[in-house]
């Protein structure tokens, strides 16, 4: 089936609009939704939004005017029993405005939410409605969110909503309480449950694999991206399969076990989007697969005596000579070690040592990692040292490694004249995330012109990229978080040695004490301190690692549950600057669409005065009218691009506002880290400036009337005022019940003329 429409990738949906025909729809890149319906010919009535189609009978078009970003379907209310369809674009979410922005969107039951939701992902933000449009859940993530899936992630028979987001992260939402991250090395794209707690996954360099929990199954790579990935049991085996659509044309499906390609068909474009559904109305649930350039397939599962063998007669082709070449590296590999042991036995090769082309039995590769600090603070780094335990030498190195390198891997190939038993390889890793290091050495004689490959895998500590400084030396940075945990200073220091690059393993010892470091990216200092009583103070300017110290040191120790008390003066600052932009830009968003709406209507009565001067015959006065109507309407258009600018901006800093939100969260573990949220949160709600740093500072309100760095902030931005400007223009923009929408701009104006007359 060929569809006359350009379908957007990742936006296909399939439901029951009327409760009983499967239909098919796709955003379209004119800023439309076309739905088809093939079930019910002549009996559809146009609306004042949908129209039908001049191309084909089976299809309806619905109006949007704007880019769509996101589009799915479901029950939303289940006493309607039919599916309802949820556009979101860069403003709107159907009826909502969502000044976030609606980039993923999916539809369900979370948790303990009785009613399915309709969950949007925007600029950090995670909102839930219901079908009343009422605000039922309401959280931070880290940064924009690209997917979002609904899965039982910790088995319990409650659905978990996975989040992936353009900081390479995906986090498990039990509700509103974040109960697991994954880092990943690109933007999680793609979302999908597969079977009980298992979920795959793609990111935006290509990378398809599949999670257990927390554990990745596995994972392949493509040059191609996949553009939309779907669970669908192809072979009738009982198990769902991982089914891509790559931008490339391919479709094919996988093992959720092992990622074997089971199946593997081609487009002539790139897949848009992958749905499933009894679209013939015969009984049998087919997997539907959409291009972009509107061809439509329909694949049904196979029957049992295929016995899950869907490899068509190209595929076992391409099985057959993935075989051959399979047998002809063996046999290259066997001739090799025939050659080898001929060399060996002959004594004109033993007496040249340098021509040997076996290397002694006893040959073990060694490595170590040390921090470099450089000639300067940008040269620091951490070195990887591989060597051999004897006189041979290491002819190339190949390092496999997530997000360190570009593309993933990295070659060292030594020129001939310096060629050793040691290569030192440079590491700067971008983010504090262990990384495991899947190491290749090639380890032979100076003139060998075969080599043996040694494999071995070395795990990169969290922490590598700070150095230990003597304390003394160190200047204590002036934020801190303090907390306490009951629990012995020696399994604090195993988490040290486990964490961090010591020149040798810190020993046990009673406290206190103290460690202190310096960051080989930005020469900032952290210094950790254990206090009596379990006490734990840490001193660093970077909220961020902070946070994950915190949340490192609870994983590894197997804390639930940890307040803080948290103080960060120059990052509370920033967010105060922040606060005063966003009453900046809101009250420049306000003018100028009160100013717009002014033109447009000077526009509409000047182009009436026009028309009538033409009729008229009145060729001066319909002369001037149009020179001061192109006037007008080029004024227009300057300030609508102002005010595209000023929306740009306000964005920007409603995502520094929902960062700082998820970055107090990240100080606490447990529950005290969902109350935090929802607090702040609560706090922005009621326009309580002075109560949203005290949350952040502290896990509850409490007096602080004597600290002098909240007192200067309440004072500078008039904050914990009623009808605070500040906090006025946050809740509209953070609270989808009272986001600024057009019609409350024409209000706004009209209630401005009023009072001006």
């Amino acid at each position: 089936m060929l569809l006359k429409h350009k379908i957007l990738p990742r936006m296909v949906a399939l439901g029951r609009y009327d409760g009983t025909h499967p239909c098919l729809a796709a955003a379209t890149q004119a800023g439309k939704v076309f739905i088809h319906n093939p079930h019910a010919r002549g009996q559809r009535t146009n609306t004042n939004r949908m129209v039908q189609s001049n191309q084909d009978s089976d299809i309806s078009l619905l109006n949007i005017n704007q880019g769509i970003t996101c589009l799915t379907s479901g029950v939303l209310n289940p006493q309607l029993g039919y599916d309802c369809l949820l556009v979101g674009t860069q403003t709107n979410l159907l009826a909502y405005d969502v000044s976030d922005g609606a980039n993923a969107i999916i539809l369900g039951k979370l948790g303990d939410i009785s009613p399915p939701l309709a969950i949007i992902g925007g600029n950090c933000a995670l909102q839930g409605f219901d079908y009343e449009g009422n605000d039922r859940f309401w959280t931070v993530t880290g940064d924009n969110v690209r997917s979002l899936a609904l899965c039982d992630f910790d088995d319990d028979g409650k659905t978990e909503l996975l989040v992936g987001s353009e900081d390479f992260d995906i986090r498990v939402f039990k509700e509103d309480e974040i109960v697991a991250e994954m880092s990943e090395t690109e933007t999680v794209t793609a979302l999908s449950p597969m079977n009980g707690s298992r979920f795959a996954y793609a990111l935006a360099n290509g990378t398809v694999g599949v999670y257990n929990k927390s554990a990745r199954y596995w994972r392949i790579k493509s040059k191609n991206q996949a553009v939309s990935i779907h669970a669908f049991d192809l072979n009738s085996d009982g198990v769902c399969e991982l089914i891509t659509g790559w931008s490339n044309g391919k479709v094919d499906a996988r093992s959720d076990r092992t990622g074997e390609v089971i199946f593997k068909d081609n487009f002539a474009s790139s897949i848009a989007g992958l749905v499933e559904g009894d679209y013939r109305m015969d009984g049998s649930t087919q997997l539907i697969c959409c291009s972009t350039d509107g061809e439509v397939r329909g694949y049904l599962p196979g029957g049992e005596e295929i016995k899950g063998n869907l490899m068509d007669t190209s595929a076992e082709q391409d099985l057959i000579r993935e075989l051959s070449q399979k047998k002809q590296n063996l046999l290259l590999e066997l001739k090799n070690y025939e050659e080898n042991a001929k060399a060996e036995s002959s004594t004109q090769l033993k007496e040249a040592d340098g021509q040997r082309g076996v290397i002694p039995a006893n040959t073990q590769l060694q490595t170590t990692l040390s921090v470099n600090l450089g000639s300067d603070s940008q040269s620091a780094h951490v070195e990887l040292c591989i060597s051999t335990t004897n006189d041979t030498i290491i002819r190339a190195v190949l390092i496999f490694a997530e997000g360190i390198f570009e593309g993933e891997s990295h070659v060292v190939h030594p020129s001939l004249q310096n060629l050793s038993g040691c290569v030192r390889v440079p590491l700067t890793p971008p983010k504090d995330v262990p990384v495991d290091l899947h190491i290749k050495a090639f380890v032979g004689y100076r003139n060998s012109t075969r080599f043996h490959v040694f494999e071995l895998t070395r795990q990169l500590p969290r922490f590598s990229m700070y150095a230990l400084s003597s304390p003394d030396s160190a200047t204590e940075p002036l934020s801190f978080v303090n907390c306490t945990m009951n629990e012995r200073p020696q399994r604090i220091i195993m988490w040290l040695n486990q964490s961090f690059l010591l020149p040798e393993d810190a020993e046990s010892q009673n406290a206190p004490f103290q460690v202190c470091f310096t960051s080989l990216r930005n020469a900032g200092q952290l210094c950790i301190k254990i206090k009596p009583g379990g006490e734990i103070s840490i001193n660093t300017d970077d909220i961020d690692l902070a946070g994950d110290i915190i949340q490192s040191m609870a994983s590894f120790l197997a804390i639930e549950d940890l307040q803080v008390e948290a103080d960060f003066p120059a990052y509370f600052e920033e967010l105060r600057k922040v606060l005063v932009k966003v009453d900046e830009h809101h009250a420049v968003n306000q003018r100028l669409t009160a100013d717009m709406a002014e033109h447009s209507n000077l526009i509409r009565s000047m182009l009436v005065q026009a028309e009538d001067a033409r009729l008229l015959g009145d060729l001066k006065n319909m002369k001037t009218r149009y020179t001061e109507l192109y006037d007008l309407n080029r004024d227009l258009i300057n300030q609508y691009k102002i005010r595209c600018n000023n929306h740009t901006e306000l964005l920007n800093n409603l995502k520094a506002v929902n960062q700082a939100i998820q970055r107090a969260g990240r100080l606490r573990v447990g529950r005290p880290k969902t109350q935090v949220i929802s607090a702040c949160r609560d706090a922005i709600r009621s326009n309580n400036f002075n109560t949203l740093f005290r949350i952040m500072r502290w896990d509850e309100v409490q007096d602080e009337s004597d600290s002098p760095t909240f007192q200067f902030i309440i004072n500078e931005t008039g904050a914990g005022q009623e009808n605070s400007p500040v906090f006025t223009a946050l809740l509209a923009i953070t609270s989808s019940k009272h986001a600024t929408s057009p019609k409350v701009h024409r209000e706004a104006f009209q209630r401005r003329q009023i009072q001006e007359s």
